[in-house]
């Protein structure tokens, strides 16, 4: 596995992350994580050097988090892995609900602090009403406690709002934005890319493989692209180049 230096923070992240948004479930149920399949698929990823853990408080009905939990207690390796989650932010309706999902959070993913923390989903409406309920205020106090070591957002609007989102604060250490080959100009899109290292955050992508769909075969269009480039890949390797 290659790590690099994350951006602007020293600390050192593989290149791809374990998404903990669709594990292995049974009878069908999102909320039924297969424990024993998803523990093997993590397990692999570990071993392999994919460390850096993503979840969140809706995934798999709330039980990403408590699987995580579980998990990372039965390996013992929590200061071995980096531990990724965020606020639901579209709960929150006041300061003190900032407190209450954060310790539950905690509580289910069995650990004292959160490596990277982030704002969930921003658009338009979340950001507005979270800013000002004070949350940034509260992300500083967590992380001078040592609960939240790095603050960021996940982002899910167009380029203005992302703009205004990055600009609104000169403490973000990252953000997370959706990006792959096909949607190059959707919400953050490439500008927004280019513009949050510009202003010095550190980016992490979510969807490189497009929920998976572009990790199969691909469109005959696409395909033809792939001829032409006379790169010898599968989809999965072309879609992460």
């Amino acid at each position: 596995m290659q790590y690099r230096k994350f951006g602007k923070i020293q600390q050192k992240v593989p290149v791809l992350g374990a998404g903990m948004m669709r594990l292995p479930i049974s009878d069908n149920d999102s909320k039924k994580i297969d424990s024993v399949k998803a523990g093997i698929l993590l397990d692999y990823a570990i071993d392999n050097g994919v460390n850096y853990l993503d979840t969140a408080y809706p995934y798999h009905g709330g039980e990403s988090e408590n699987f995580i939990g579980d998990y990372i207690k039965r390996r013992n390796n929590r200061n071995e892995v980096l531990l990724a989650t965020k606020m639901p932010v579209w709960l929150t309706n006041s300061y003190e609900d900032f407190d209450k999902y954060f310790n539950e959070q905690l509580e289910k993913l069995q650990t004292d602090y959160i490596d990277f923390y982030l704002l969930h989903a921003l658009d338009q409406k979340t950001f507005t009403k979270v800013k000002d309920l004070g949350v940034y205020k509260w992300l500083e106090q967590k992380k001078v406690q040592g609960k939240i070591r790095y603050i960021g957002f996940s982002f899910h609007d167009e380029f203005p709002v992302f703009k205004e989102i990055v600009d609104s604060y000169n403490k973000w250490d990252f953000c997370q934005i959706q990006l792959n080959y096909m949607d190059v100009e959707y919400q953050a899109g490439l500008k927004g890319l280019e513009y949050a290292h510009q202003k010095g955050l550190s980016i992490i992508i979510m969807e490189p493989l497009r929920g998976g769909q572009i990790a199969k075969i691909p469109p005959h269009s696409v395909q033809e692209i792939w001829d032409k480039s006379g790169l010898n890949l599968n989809p999965v390797e072309a879609s992460l180049k």
